[in-house]
């Protein structure tokens, strides 16, 4: 129960009252109308009410110990802004599979999931929501698998739900509805924050301070002092390659540098679970190249989950990848499972100069096909995905000779995250920094 207990609540409030009926006789006594008030009365009635008001501490200390000394309240049964909490609702059915099938759907989903591992989690969320005053979803009863020692990537449209998602899985902000736990520990409870690394989307540092200083001032929040917090702050400091640098004021670091100094100060507690908020999309080429090589290494470190809405990234040092869109999960699975399910084969033809007449027919005739889901002419060069592989490679050369368009130059292309990304949410642009 919140608030007093009922036990505790019967046993004060006569003491309560008492103290109040002594006070006020005190007052009284002290102060009525020929009263000679000497050193003596005012010390013994002191000492009344002082006595007096020990009970009731001593009483709740004793009784309160006994009464209601339990662990805190998971965040299962923490009260919800929009309904009963998911132990009250009714578990969705979900459609039947084929026995041999890798596939499971989801009752909130958009599209098939890939089945997750069977090992040991890191992250996880069952029916993880937040909404906001007015009605706005920002996440949508969230069931979400991150397994011990991968690099998983959350991807999804501006407002998909990415950075709400980060912020309620370090404590920054409270759902509404569902549970979660990462590293072993529900959301809400005692020592959370001491397994979770987590570097925001836009750090901001005391610019007068040294990157050494910084490391250290996190590491002693957490607890650590002495020769062992000297040693691991220059640890990460090689790790993050910031150990030439570590003596400089931090005013002085270039944007990855920064970056780098983020993931230091948030691996300096040896973190289980490191949790990363857009960690490159400030950074120039070299900068997101050098970052990214780092966060592929730590997954010798810990379970790293981040966003970003640079797809490539994703494809670079990702092995598992979630697609949110409009607070809703729609797709999560190993990348490589996701690019063979869902990327089909794209075509990518060179037509010759001074042509438009006849790509113009082309076009045509491929729109007007049953095995083609898009084709778009751009700067010249035609991009035609296709829904029906076979069909096309029998079909697309015989259909470029029958235009009368001479090429540079027909290519099969291997389909990317992107692609994935825009079958999936139906986006024109790419993922945005939710």
């Amino acid at each position: 129960m919140n608030g007093v207990e009922p036990q505790l609540l019967i046993l004060l409030a006569p003491i309560v009252l008492v103290e109040l009926g002594l006070a006020f006789w005190a007052l009284y006594d002290l102060t009525r109308p020929g009263r000679q008030v000497r050193g003596d009365s005012r010390l013994m009635w002191g000492l009344i009410v002082l006595l007096v008001s020990l009970i009731g501490p001593i009483l709740y200390f004793v009784v309160g110990r006994q009464e209601g000394g339990g662990e805190p309240e998971s965040p299962a049964a923490w009260p919800t802004a929009d309904g009963p909490t998911p132990a009250d609702t009714a578990v969705l059915s979900a459609p039947a599979t084929p026995a041999n099938s890798s596939v499971t759907w989801s009752p909130v989903a958009s599209a098939p999931i890939v089945a997750a591992p069977t090992g040991p989690a890191a992250i996880v969320c069952r029916g993880l929501s937040k909404h906001y005053p007015g009605g706005i979803v920002a996440l949508d009863r969230l069931d979400l698998d991150v397994p011990t020692g991968s690099v998983f990537g959350l991807l999804g449209p501006n407002g998909a739900g990415k950075t709400t998602t980060l912020r309620l899985l370090v404590g920054l902000a409270r759902p509404t509805g569902g549970s979660a736990t990462v590293a072993g520990i529900p959301l809400g409870q005692d020592g959370l924050t001491s397994r979770i690394g987590f570097l925001d989307q836009d750090p901001r540092y005391y610019g007068w301070s040294s990157g050494r200083e910084l490391v250290e001032l996190v590491g002693r929040l957490h607890g650590m002092d002495g020769t062992g917090l000297r040693a691991r702050v220059h640890e990460v400091l090689v790790l993050v390659g910031l150990a030439d640098a570590a003596d400089r004021r931090i005013a002085t670091y270039s944007g990855g540098m920064r970056q780098r100094l983020g993931i230091a100060q948030a691996l300096v507690n040896r973190p289980p679970v490191l949790i990363l908020d857009e960690p490159v999309s400030s950074l120039d080429p070299e900068g997101r190249r050098d970052l990214l090589a780092l966060i592929g290494r730590l997954r010798d470190h810990a379970t790293v989950l981040f966003s970003t809405h640079v797809l490539a990234d994703v494809e670079r040092v990702c092995d598992r990848v979630a697609i949110l869109d409009r607070g809703h999960l729609v797709v999560v699975g190993p990348l490589q499972a996701l690019l063979d399910r869902y990327a089909l084969p794209i075509y990518r033809i060179d037509p010759e100069p001074d042509q438009v007449e006849a790509v113009g027919r082309l076009v045509d005739v491929l729109r007007a096909t049953d095995w083609t889901t898009d084709v778009a002419l751009e700067l010249g060069r035609l991009r035609i995905t296709v829904s029906d592989p076979v069909r096309a490679s029998r079909e697309l050369l015989p259909a470029i000779v029958a235009a009368g368009v001479a090429v540079a130059g027909v290519e099969r292309a291997r389909p990317s995250l992107e692609d994935v990304f825009l079958q999936l949410t139906g986006t024109a642009g790419s993922a945005g920094a939710a």
